[in-house]
């Protein structure tokens, strides 16, 4: 069983911001698979799908961005998901927007959502889905930034990213995420 987590924040203020990428993905993931997420547990919304490949379960944290290993660690547990069968997705400041980084590891690099996790799962070592936001301009602050929507002009580079995700997603349900980190990362 697969588990695919999309990082974000509960909440209209917080709908298709930066830093609501995560959800975004999991959304479309969910409108391409037929899967409404309308179950609920461990402060998380999610769905469950039978697909060719095996059983994948899309899970949103509802705990807010900084605590969101609060729902995965026993969301895991209850569930039985080794840490090999999760792939987290979330946003990151230091990719151009649009640009997608796959990777098995590393620090939180300053992410809260991913702090969290790795502080709850005890590890760095889970795959992962970086989507690119850009830097904020000078003289707007991080938190501001990262909270806010995307401009029209990058409206379109973020849909691309959206369905590159999900095209990453589904590539690793059959394939090694190695093998899909070299075919994602280099396109």
């Amino acid at each position: 069983m697969k588990l695919i987590i999309g990082l974000g924040n509960p909440g209209k203020p917080y709908e298709h911001t930066r830093h609501n990428i995560g959800f975004d993905i999991i959304d479309a993931l969910a409108d391409k698979w037929g899967a409404p997420l309308n179950l609920s547990k461990f402060n998380g919304m999610y769905a469950t799908i039978h697909r060719p490949e095996g059983k994948v379960m899309l899970l949103k944290p509802l705990t807010y961005m900084n605590l969101s290993g609060e729902c995965v660690r026993p969301f895991m547990d209850y569930f039985d998901i080794a840490i090999e069968d999760i792939i987290v997705i979330y946003d990151d400041l230091d990719l151009e927007t649009g640009k997608l980084r796959l990777r098995q590891k590393g620090s939180a690099g300053g992410h809260n959502g991913i702090k969290s996790l790795i502080q709850h799962l005890g590890t760095q070592e889970f795959n992962r889905i970086r989507v690119g936001v850009s830097r904020p301009p000078a003289g707007i602050k991080v938190a501001d930034y990262v909270l806010s929507k995307f401009s029209k002009d990058d409206e379109p580079i973020v849909q691309e990213a959206i369905k590159k995700s999900c095209d990453a997603i589904e590539a690793s349900l059959s394939k090694k995420f190695l093998d899909v980190m070299n075919i994602f990362n280099g396109a």
